[in-house]
């Protein structure tokens, strides 16, 4: 029980330590469920994918919790930024991958990773720079 003192007066039993918002009483679509877990396995909060996407934050809400049928200009645009098939995306359905050796990433794949992370506009100055020095050493 939650001694006198610290309740609010005005709600009896309510000592202002309760989570905001209201929980959810529906299921995520299988689309938003397989968007959100792409997004955690990178990384990446709400509001760095909306940016890699040039959305707002609610959007990315919207597409993870309720959208059920998304644009396919969405679904292409989300399958570039995670490097994924619309398949995948869409269906759950992942490319058979050739075998690749285990352990961790090579530099160049860290490297990658980390632009990716990056606002588009940071994104696009790297890969500017790189194709330019790439021009150089051909």
């Amino acid at each position: 029980m939650i001694p006198p003192s610290a309740e609010s007066p005005c709600f009896p039993g309510y000592d202002g330590h309760m989570p905001a918002g209201r929980p959810t009483s529906k299921k995520a679509p299988d689309f938003g469920r397989r968007l959100s877990r792409l997004r955690k396995e990178r990384g990446w909060t709400q509001p760095q994918l909306a940016d890699l996407l040039g959305v707002s934050v609610k959007s990315i809400n919207y597409y993870e919790r309720e959208a059920t049928n998304p644009t396919s200009k969405t679904i292409e645009r989300i399958s570039e930024v995670f490097g994924v098939t619309p398949a995948e995306l869409m269906n759950g359905i992942r490319p058979s991958a050739p075998k690749r050796k285990s352990g961790p990433p090579s530099r160049l794949e860290q490297i990658f990773i980390q632009v990716s992370a990056l606002p588009r506009s940071k994104q696009k100055l790297v890969a500017d720079m790189l194709e330019g020095l790439l021009e150089k050493a051909s």
